[in-house]
């Protein structure tokens, strides 16, 4: 069964600093939804409400899992992510001393996870080949790219029903951002995987989006309901494509 995530009317901040007001969004089942923003509108923290990282101060956020709904207010990281929810963050956050392998085992944290290892291990090596020929090599060795694909690699590991992605495109050659979005979109369709994309890259994050909003100083400042009307927004088109 499908999996969907419902966020509503969240607030937070830190310390005194607002970060986020009365945002809400829904990803439906089997979903791609990108959230759209500059540097310091929002994403992340977002991203971080939702594994339970940063405490929200108001609203709610569900996740609906296999037909049940939980309520991730309140839970620790450790218990959002043993329900399946993955985050691949932004900056890969890998251990760079540790092996492409033990990088990849330390994704399989959670019990369901655990008890599947060796099945995950080997669909991970399919879905990246690279990382299967440099399992030996340390993760700081990598080139940026390579390290993208560990990262979500690592997130596969953890065999997710939901999967965030925060920012993958940062730091990336143009050619190695569209096929870390490729990635995306392949662990999504292969694995039947409901997907919340941060990214500031519209260009490329349109290419598999289903729909998306765009957060501007931590509110949501407009809900695309398909891929076209993301393109023809006045607000797409003034912030992201200088028309």
């Amino acid at each position: 069964m499908a999996s969907s995530l419902t966020i509503s009317g969240v607030h937070a901040a830190y310390g005194a600093v607002r970060a986020i007001e009365d945002v809400s969004i829904k990803v439906n089942a089997g979903e791609t939804v990108v959230l759209l923003g500059t540097n310091g509108n929002g994403k992340s923290t977002l991203m971080k409400c939702i594994m339970g990282i940063v405490r929200i101060k108001q609203g709610s956020i569900v996740a609906e899992i296999d037909g049940v709904h939980h309520d991730l207010t309140g839970r620790t990281t450790e218990e959002i992510v043993d329900l399946g929810i993955a985050l691949v963050p932004e900056g890969r956050r890998l251990f760079p001393k540790l092996t492409v392998e033990e990088n990849l085992l330390l994704g399989a944290f959670r019990r369901t996870a655990r008890a599947e290892l060796k099945r995950n291990y080997e669909i991970c090596c399919e879905t990246f080949p690279r990382l299967a020929e440099r399992r030996a090599q340390l993760a700081g060795s990598m080139s940026g790219g390579e390290q993208q694909m560990l990262a979500l690699g690592r997130a596969l590991m953890l065999a997710p029903k939901i999967l965030l992605v925060d920012e993958p495109s940062v730091g990336l050659a143009p050619i190695l951002v569209s096929r870390t979005i490729d990635a995306i979109n392949e662990m999504k369709q292969r694995y039947r995987l409901t997907v919340l994309m941060a990214e500031q890259n519209f260009t490329q994050a349109i290419r598999i989006a289903d729909r998306g909003y765009v957060i501007v100083h931590g509110k949501i400042a407009f809900e695309g309901r398909s891929a076209d009307e993301l393109n023809n927004n006045d607000l797409i088109k003034k912030f992201y494509l200088g028309l």
